[in-house]
């Protein structure tokens, strides 16, 4: 990038987890979860430095030997289970004895995103003129089709729709966030507190990019997409 556009990436991965323990320190596809996403981002054509923060010493440890840089050993105070997911990125930015012009969030527990997904969430900032850009998926199934269930075990359409179609691929499009690409100015994201905002953009992702890592049946999905990824042919 130029030297008055430059793009810090921050990987964040805390040492608790309670859905799979030590999820950040787990081997995935045969590799340390950790390694696809510093993989990811060392392709990107956008991002200038690239660094982990955690509170854990193992897992900083584990970072360092995979190639991460690790400046800091993140605070425990901001590692705990309801520490907004903004602090260890302004931490970073404050941290770090570097200035950058965007910030890109990459979470380890996405460890399907290429570097293109990174590279055009960052375009849509730096040359569409967005503030800030988030990667979303297709809703599946569509929250056209949630209820929720009243004291008396009835049916209730979440969001009050009548007369939608009945087929699902007539539906109207909604999308989720999908934790894979975060992207914002920094300017921007200091003043907004968050990466959304009325003026955020979306990059949308395709369903078999956009698994999560949060529980065991996700570590399946995950381990199944990744094999067959591996025995694709490369051109």
């Amino acid at each position: 990038m130029t030297k008055d556009c430059r793009i810090l990436a921050v990987v964040p991965a805390r040492g608790g987890s309670k859905g799979i323990p030590n999820k950040n320190l787990i081997s995935l596809g045969g590799r340390p979860l950790l390694s696809w996403t510093l993989d990811a981002a060392r392709s990107a054509a956008s991002i200038d430095r690239i660094i982990l923060s955690s509170d854990s010493e193992e897992i900083c440890q584990q970072g360092r030997e995979l190639g991460f840089e690790v400046p800091f050993v993140r605070p425990a105070s901001l590692a705990r289970d309801n520490t907004p997911g903004i602090a260890p990125v302004l931490h970073a930015l404050d941290t770090v004895e570097d200035s950058f012009h965007y910030v890109a969030l990459l979470q380890p527990t996405s460890p399907l995103r290429l570097a293109e997904d990174i590279d055009a969430a960052v375009s849509l900032c730096r040359d569409g003129g967005a503030p800030a850009c988030v990667s979303v998926t297709l809703c599946e199934p569509s929250p056209h089709w949630s209820f929720s269930v009243d004291s008396n075990g009835r049916l209730r359409r979440l969001l009050g729709d009548s007369g939608l179609p009945p087929r699902r691929q007539d539906l109207p499009p909604t999308y989720s966030l999908n934790g894979a690409v975060y992207v914002a100015d920094v300017s921007w994201l200091r003043s907004a507190g968050g990466f959304l905002g009325p003026e955020t953009v979306a990059h949308v992702m395709p369903r078999a990019r956009s698994i999560d890592l949060d529980d065991e049946l996700d570590l399946i999905v995950l381990e199944a997409l990744l094999a067959r990824r591996q025995s694709e042919p490369t051109e």
